[in-house]
């Protein structure tokens, strides 16, 4: 009360005077609260170094954890860079996956012991009704192969026990004659890709049989200088008539070829082929049924960039004789000795530029009612 008496005497307004008081007080006890806080946080920090360093608390996510660990150990151990995927059912969309496997060492020589690989890469609907008979193809090989299996999304696979056993990779529908087709053949290499060991990619069905033992399947495709794929120029209208002009200037009339489905490519041009923007979007818009962009994509785009490269021929065996859209089923009637002399004897080819009468790695197409009688004929006529 005595000091609003003084302020009336002096001319001031005593409410003021108050609150002069009040706002000098404030910034005293924002500064107490800073540092009360400051304390508080560095008690904390003391705190839980302490915990970590003699309680060894775990203050970083699991996943966060096993991240850094691959990150560090990718840094230290080479074995973590060359290492193969262990599980194939990974979380990639197809543009990841493509763009993941289009990385390449520009380094040609591997500073660690590289055992080279054949893929063999099995494009099926569903069940491999010929599986017992690869198994034994397979049969103490398993340095010198992987398996990769592209089936409808749909299919659930139950390969226990076997070498097909979690060999399915992520995949989606494909339609014959049409681009999905194409997209699943790129989906299998790019994933086969992932594997720094694999150096020959082979495309396979569910009809196919192996023709001959594997060391001598290894041994010719190994010491090959070309990989296999057919491309040739047929003039017909199955052939040049399905060429669509819309897709000059990337690919002329001249360019255009066909070649079957199945091939074997090496590593050098699997990654041309997943890593192509130039051709794929011409032959998706302009290569549509009755154009099969299966027969002509792969075939044309490798005669343009790499033709030195190619044998320009199948290793599939197939018998076109019956006529129609599709090659002669063969079921168990046809299995017979008399049948394979006709295939081994059908044709001569050229093998690193020199004739051969081995030609054929491979057959399609195989009822499963064929299984039974090739197990049976397998040691005596196909050498497993």
């Amino acid at each position: 009360m005595q000091s609003k008496l003084m302020a009336l005497e002096e001319g001031k307004d005593p409410a003021s005077s108050v609150r002069t008081n009040q706002s000098r007080a404030l910034p005293s006890r924002a500064l107490q609260f800073f540092l009360i806080f400051l304390v508080l946080g560095l008690g904390v920090s003391i705190v839980s170094l302490y915990m970590i360093r003699y309680f060894k608390v775990q203050i970083v996510a699991p996943v966060a954890d096993s991240t850094l660990k691959a990150c560090f150990e990718g840094l230290t151990n080479i074995e973590s860079w060359i290492r193969p995927p262990s599980n194939l059912l990974h979380t990639m969309n197809d543009t990841e996956l493509l763009w993941r496997a289009s990385s390449v060492p520009r380094i040609k020589t591997y500073p660690f012991k590289r055992v080279p690989k054949i893929a063999f890469m099995f494009l099926t609907k569903g069940q491999l009704p010929m599986a017992p008979l690869w198994e034994r193809f397979f049969k103490g090989n398993e340095d010198l192969y992987s398996i990769y299996v592209h089936s409808l999304p749909s299919y659930n696979a139950s390969f226990t026990p076997s070498v097909f056993y979690r060999r399915q990779i992520p995949s989606q529908v494909a339609e014959w004659g049409r681009m999905s087709m194409c997209d699943a053949e790129r989906r299998l290499l790019a994933n086969a890709l992932l594997d720094i060991s694999n150096e020959w990619f082979v495309l396979l069905s569910e009809a196919c049989i192996p023709l001959h033992n594997f060391s001598i399947v290894y041994r010719y495709i190994s010491k090959s200088r070309y990989s296999f794929m057919g491309s040739i120029d047929e003039p017909g209208p199955y052939g040049r008539g399905r060429y669509d002009e819309n897709m000059a200037p990337e690919v002329n009339l001249t360019d255009w070829r066909k070649g079957y489905q199945w091939f074997e490519v090496n590593r050098e041009l699997a990654v041309k082929i997943i890593e192509d923007t130039t051709y794929y979007p011409k032959f998706k818009n302009f290569c549509q049924p009755a154009c099969y962009v299966d027969e002509h994509y792969f075939q044309t785009m490798l005669s343009i960039q790499t033709p030195h490269l190619l044998a320009n021929r199948s290793l599939t065996y197939v018998d076109w004789s019956r006529g129609g859209a599709h090659p002669a089923t063969f079921g168990k009637a046809d299995i017979k000795e008399e049948f394979f002399k006709k295939i081994f004897e059908s044709k001569t080819c050229l093998y690193n530029n020199q004739p051969l009468s081995l030609c054929f790695l491979f057959a399609r197409k195989f009822a499963p009612s064929a299984l039974d009688p090739l197990l049976e004929l397998s040691s005596k006529v196909l050498g497993f």
